[in-house]
């Protein structure tokens, strides 16, 4: 493999229902630092039906290429046949860098296309970087329970592949005057590239605002006692704010939340404007979750809790005293 041959850091950018997730944008940021590192250029690639409209959002995010593939039997996922698109892709243009949102469609995408291009795949990273060569991606993620941070390196194969959790990093702002090249193509598709069948698309997570997107979120942990606090002072001081209600793993591990809600290591990553964590002591399983926030506020009893290391305010105290008292005086501002 000539390494020289391979040019382009690449998003997948993923959709649903006609509109781009989050975590594409978001990459196709972090994607354009890394390309101007190696001095390259960063592009994404669009699959789907009626699709074609979404690549002028891409660009305005960055992307200086968008490479098309809009066919309408590529409506909705379907893992071997949008792996056979990526092969495809590769084969056509040749990337250096592929950059995947560890979504449950990315999980499910990039280890076969991985391992259809015979490359290695680095998952759920959390920072990504150039190495002193100046053209080697050195993905970061959490090992050993979330102990260490590893950084890895493929240096022999490409393209260089990686799943990157939402809201790691953040989604640049749109520049409408942004112009960039999309390019329709077209992979030759049989029935047999279409190993499983749609059927039905059921919508999990009933109302409300998702952790994933919410700007406020008020977390629980360990120290809520129970399922009350969940259902009560934390569930009002979100809805108040607009936001949602988080927790930690020893949380939803008691059964006092559903798992939707744990945000963490083995949990969801979120970047809200403001994260309040309460009787969370602050385990980096935890922390890996939720540092991306812009400001976070901790309430816990214990002085010494290693949450107060990493938040931007601390509030030593119990938090079912506090957390009614910051209700009310929100109440009386909101009048």
């Amino acid at each position: 493999m000539d390494l020289a041959n391979y040019k382009g850091v690449y998003v997948i950018a993923e959709q649903f229902e006609g509109k781009l997730r989050n975590v594409s944008l978001e990459l196709l940021g972090q994607g354009r630092i890394l390309a101007d590192k190696i001095g390259d250029k960063v592009g994404a690639v669009l699959i789907g039906s009626g699709v074609t409209p979404l690549a002028q959002e891409l660009i305005a995010h960055g992307a200086h290429k968008v490479y098309v593939y809009d066919d309408p039997r590529l409506e909705q996922y379907n893992t071997t046949a949008y792996a056979k698109v990526l092969q495809h892709f590769f084969e056509e243009v040749k990337p250096n860098v592929f950059l995947v949102g560890a979504t449950n469609i990315g999980r499910d995408l990039g280890p076969r296309v991985a391992n259809v291009l015979k490359t290695g795949l680095t998952a759920d990273c959390t920072g990504l970087d150039v190495d002193d060569d100046g053209k080697t991606i050195v993905w970061t993620r959490p090992a050993l329970g979330g102990n260490i941070m590893a950084e890895i390196v493929c240096r022999e194969n490409r393209p260089q592949m990686g799943t990157v959790r939402p809201n790691v990093f953040k989604k640049p702002a749109a520049d409408a005057s942004a112009t960039g090249e999309i390019i329709n193509m077209k992979a030759e598709l049989s029935d047999g590239d279409f190993m499983t069948k749609f059927v039905e698309l059921i919508k999990m997570g009933g109302g409300g605002v998702k952790i994933e997107e919410a700007d406020v979120i008020i977390s629980g942990g360990r120290g809520m006692n129970g399922s009350e606090p969940f259902e009560g002072m934390l569930k009002e001081l979100a809805t108040l704010l607009g936001g949602a209600v988080g927790a930690s793993r020893a949380a939803v591990d008691a059964g006092w939340i559903d798992a939707l809600h744990q945000v963490g290591q083995t949990g969801k990553t979120v970047g809200p404007k403001i994260y309040v964590a309460c009787g969370i002591s602050g385990a980096i399983q935890h922390l890996a979750g939720m540092t991306g926030s812009d400001c976070i506020i901790a309430i816990n009893k214990d002085p010494d809790a290693p949450i107060f290391q990493v938040c931007d305010y601390g509030i030593v105290g119990d938090a079912f005293e506090v957390v009614p008292k910051i209700t009310e005086a929100i109440k009386k501002l909101k009048g």
